[in-house]
C-alpha cells in the first residue's frame, strides 16, 4: 500500500514538473491558442464524420508521422507507436511508451489516455471492443499502411483507408491554423537571418546548424526540420549537416522548417561565401523566375500539377528541362501544416485542385549543371482570389563575407 501511494505521489509530481517545464519553455504561454485550434479541429472532424458516415475512426502515429493523431488530440508522440480510436465523439489514445503516456495526460485534449503494456494485443482488443459495441461494419482508418501487422492481423472488421479524405480535411485550414503557419513563417525568416550570420568560411556545416537550432529553442520553437548543402557543381542535393567546412566560393543552401503550435512553415534560400560569380547570378535568376511564376499561378481551382508545370516550363525555356525530372529533384513545392512535407505534392501528375485556406510552399529546388544544387522557396496561403505570400526574406542570391 505504501509503495502504491509513493508511486502515485511520484507520478503526480512528475506530471506537475512536466507542466511547469512546458510553461517555462513556451515563455509563460497559457496555450489558449492551441486549445482554440484543437477545438476547431475537433468540430471539423466530427462534421466530416457525420457527412462521410465514419463510425469507428482509427488513426496511426509515430514520432515521424505524428500529424493525424496530433490533429485529433493535439498530442505528438516521441517514442514508439500511437493509435487513436474515435467513436461517437469519444476518443481514446493508446500509447506504447510510458513517457509518451505521461506527456499525453498533460497535453491531449478531451482524450482518455491508455498506456498499453502489451501494445499490439491491447490496441487490437480495444478496436475490436469498440467495433462490437457500435456494430461497425468497417474501420475507417487513417494511415493504415503503417499500422503494425501485430494489430492489423488481429482485427476481424475490415479496414477502410480514408487517409486521402482526411488529408483533404487537414489541407483546408481554419483562420487560427493559418495564423499559426503565419507565425512559423515569421520565425523561419528570423531563422534564416541567423543562418546567414552563422555561415562563415572555416565553420563546419553542423556548427552553422547548431546556431540556428539554438536560436529556435530560445524562441520556444520545439521542432525544426532542416537540411543543407555546401560546395559547388558536385553538390546534387541537400542533406543533414555534416563535418564539411565552408569555403570561399561555396554555394550554401538550406531549407528551414520551424514549428509553432504544431504547424510548420518553410523557407528555402541560397547564399554564396564571398561575391557571387556571374554564372552563379545568371543561374539563380532562373530559380527566381520559376518561383515567381509558380506563386503568381497559385489560386483556387488550379491544380498542384499546374503549378509544378508552370515552374518547370521556366526551366525548359532556358534549356534546363532535364533538371526538372525525378533524377535531379523531388517536388516543386508541397503543403504545409502539421507535417513537414504535407500534401499536396507539387508534381505535374498531381491533379488535386488548390482551395482557399491551403498553406503551401512553392520551391523550384533542383540541380543546375553550371553551379550545382540551388534552392529558393516561399510559404504562401491560398486566398479566395489568389495567394498571400507569408515569407518576407528577399528573393535573392545572398552573399556573406569570405
Amino acid at each position: 500500500m505504501v509503495i502504491k501511494c509513493l508511486d502515485t505521489f511520484i507520478h503526480i509530481n512528475q506530471l506537475t514538473l512536466y507542466q511547469a517545464l512546458r510553461i517555462i519553455l513556451t515563455n509563460g504561454s497559457t496555450d489558449s491558442n492551441k486549445m482554440n485550434i484543437a477545438a476547431q479541429r475537433t468540430e471539423k472532424t466530427l462534421q466530416a464524420a457525420r457527412e462521410s458516415g465514419w463510425s469507428v475512426l482509427v488513426a496511426y502515429g509515430n514520432a515521424w508521422r505524428a500529424e493525424y493523431v496530433r490533429y485529433l488530440t493535439d498530442f505528438a508522440c516521441l517514442d514508439g507507436h500511437a493509435v487513436l480510436i474515435m467513436a461517437g465523439g469519444e476518443m481514446q489514445l493508446h500509447l506504447e511508451h510510458p513517457g509518451d503516456a505521461l506527456r499525453a495526460r498533460a497535453e491531449a485534449r478531451n482524450v482518455r489516455v491508455v498506456h498499453e503494456e502489451d501494445f499490439l494485443g491491447g490496441v487490437a482488443a480495444a478496436i475490436t471492443h469498440v467495433c462490437r459495441r457500435t456494430g461497425a461494419a468497417q474501420i475507417d482508418a487513417v494511415l493504415p499502411s503503417m499500422l503494425p501487422y501485430g494489430i492489423a492481423s488481429r482485427l476481424t472488421t475490415p479496414l477502410n483507408d480514408i487517409t486521402a479524405a482526411f488529408d483533404q480535411l487537414m489541407m483546408e485550414k481554419t483562420s487560427l491554423e493559418i495564423e499559426a503557419v503565419r507565425r512559423a513563417a515569421a520565425l523561419a525568416d528570423e531563422g534564416y537571418e541567423v543562418f546567414r550570420h552563422a555561415a562563415r568560411p572555416g565553420r563546419m556545416e553542423y556548427e552553422v546548424i547548431a546556431d540556428v537550432e539554438a536560436f529556435f529553442r530560445r524562441k520556444a520553437c520545439p521542432d525544426n526540420f532542416m537540411i543543407m548543402a555546401s560546395g559547388g557543381k558536385e553538390v546534387r542535393a541537400m542533406h543533414p549537416p555534416g563535418t564539411r567546412r565552408l569555403q570561399a566560393g561555396d554555394l550554401v543552401t538550406t531549407e528551414l522548417t520551424p514549428c509553432i503550435d504544431g504547424y510548420y512553415s518553410q523557407i528555402c534560400r541560397t547564399l554564396v561565401i564571398g561575391p557571387p560569380s556571374d554564372v552563379q547570378r545568371m543561374s539563380f535568376d532562373v530559380y527566381i523566375e520559376a518561383m515567381e511564376a509558380g506563386i503568381a499561378a497559385v489560386r483556387p481551382g488550379i491544380t498542384a500539377g499546374d503549378v509544378a508545370r508552370i515552374e518547370n516550363d521556366i526551366f525548359r525555356k532556358h534549356g534546363l528541362g532535364d533538371y526538372t525530372t525525378a533524377q535531379y529533384t523531388r517536388v516543386r513545392g508541397h503543403g504545409l501544416g502539421l507535417y513537414v512535407g504535407a500534401p499536396p505534392d507539387f508534381l505535374e501528375e498531381v491533379n488535386l485542385p488548390l482551395k482557399a485556406g491551403m498553406t503551401v510552399v512553392v520551391h523550384p529546388n533542383t540541380y543546375h549543371p553550371d553551379t550545382g544544387y540551388m534552392v529558393l522557396g516561399d510559404a504562401v496561403v491560398v486566398t479566395s482570389t489568389g495567394c498571400e505570400v507569408l515569407t518576407q526574406t528577399p528573393r535573392q542570391l545572398f552573399s556573406v563575407p569570405a
